[in-house]
């Protein structure tokens, strides 16, 4: 088959997988962001409520009847799901009924009232995912149109992940690998979860695909690219592309300096940093090949630096004037458990103690089951093939730290702040692998013993 092909095999043999688990994948922010896209969808906020809860409970009711089935001592038991519906969706109602009654603040914006006004401003400035699925929900429902928003993400995921390793001449095989990795590590389970980080993850996907094609020669594609991936996660989630931006300019700047002492030439010179190789394909330039098409991969790497330092200004300035929540703010509900005790009068003095704590916290737990510290090491001897790519890729990744600095919350399930880091052993375990696929293999010459290597 073509690669497209097994490319759409893959993508379709997860989605099916998916069908284990249509309901239970919310979280507890999650309901904000599909009541949000029911009233996009036209919805009222008593019909959007509704619909809902009725979603959430019903995975409740579904996670409560298959835990009984598996119990020792209860397997044989009435099923539980009735009776877990109805105590669900009678506390969520009421909760909500209270809200609306009392008007005012309770009742502005889009997202149901199922938290207090000040947490819910938190979720009002994200529409970008609530955009992406009124779609969904408004033809298939809630349940389906949840489901199939959360395939279709997570399944375009894996195909960026593909795009990127193809960009940078991986071979076919090892491409797919990648793609598959996305599938089956924490990433392809993050992302099927509805809520902002499949989006993201696709789109800092899209914006590293981007330098792919600045560091093959295709400036132009590659900073429009970028471009749009910023200001796209802008209405997704705003941090994001304060950190991406970030991250982004910083590692230009790193590769243009790596250009300008290896070779001692501005920066636009089109040579990669490193060992010689063209930046994109790892393949050496002395084989007749050009390594981009016409354009200079330097100058695309100047725009990056550009876009990314204008993503970081344009941010800080929109958040300001469309009065965000500020970081002060973002920090209270982190201290305070989502508002539900009093301000702190000393916040970034408690804030900056509980980052020391988590972070060593964090790193005892990964030293007792070390898949992800290996994982990361694994990726970035892989980015080492790629000199250049490989500083994007790190920056990349990176925002996932950032994130979960940003957020030192031990107990968020499934590690999911931190799942964009995931992303450097998603694409740099196939660069490692690719001296396997790449080595020589015995060929016969002209009848002869004498064997040349050809690369596979």
């Amino acid at each position: 088959m073509r690669p497209r092909t097994w490319v759409l095999v893959l993508a379709a043999v997860f989605a099916v997988l998916q069908l284990a688990a249509v309901t239970g994948r919310d979280t507890p922010d999650s309901k904000n962001y599909v009541s949000y896209a029911l009233t996009l969808a036209g919805a009222g906020k008593r019909e959007a409520a509704a619909e809902t809860v009725d979603w959430v409970c019903a995975g409740k009711a579904s996670a409560a009847e298959r835990a009984q089935r598996v119990d020792v001592l209860r397997f044989h038991a009435p099923s539980p799901a009735g009776r877990v519906f109805a105590e669900c969706r009678d506390g969520e109602l009421r909760r909500v009924e209270r809200r609306l009654r009392a008007g005012g603040a309770q009742t502005d914006g889009y997202v149901v009232p199922f938290v207090a006004p000040r947490l819910r401003g938190i979720f009002e400035v994200r529409p970008g995912y609530p955009v992406f699925l009124a779609p969904f929900v408004g033809v298939f429902g809630v349940t389906w149109g949840v489901w199939l928003a959360s395939v279709l993400v997570a399944g375009a995921g894996g195909v960026l992940v593909f795009l990127v390793l193809r960009t940078v001449s991986v071979p076919v095989p090892l491409a797919l690998t990648g793609q598959a990795l996305y599938y089956v590590l924490p990433v392809g389970t993050t992302a099927m979860r509805p809520m902002t980080e499949g989006l993201m993850l696709a789109l800092t996907l899209t914006a590293l695909w981007g330098c792919a094609l600045v560091l093959t020669g295709r400036a132009g594609a590659g900073a429009a690219s970028v471009a749009g991936a910023l200001l796209t996660l802008f209405a997704v989630k705003h941090s994001q592309t304060l950190f991406l931006g970030a991250c982004l300019a910083g590692a230009a700047a790193v590769v243009a300096l790596w250009r300008r002492r290896r070779h001692g030439r501005s920066p636009g010179d089109g040579r990669s940093p490193g060992d010689g190789r063209s930046p994109g394909d790892g393949r050496s330039p002395g084989r007749g090949q050009r390594p981009g098409r016409g354009q200079s991969p330097g100058r695309g790497v100047a725009a990056i630096a550009v876009v990314g330092c204008g993503a970081v200004a344009g941010t800080l300035l929109l958040a300001r004037l469309l009065r965000y929540p500020s970081e002060a703010e973002s920090v209270q509900d982190l201290l305070t458990g989502h508002y539900t005790h009093p301000d702190r009068a000393h916040p970034w003095r408690e804030f900056l103690h509980l980052e020391f704590d988590f972070w060593v916290e964090w790193l005892r737990r990964q030293l007792t089951e070390p898949l992800f510290p290996a994982a990361l090491a694994a990726g970035a001897c892989g980015a080492r093939r790629r000199p250049a790519f490989g500083v994007f890729l790190l920056a990349a990744a990176g925002t996932g730290i950032l994130t979960q600095a940003g957020h030192p919350d031990i107990t968020v399930y499934g590690d999911r702040l931190i799942v964009l880091a995931w992303l450097l052993p998603v694409v740099g375990v196939p660069l490692l692998l690719e001296p396997l696929v790449r080595r020589p293999v015995p060929v016969p010459v002209q009848g002869t013993a004498r064997v040349v290597g050809v690369t596979r």
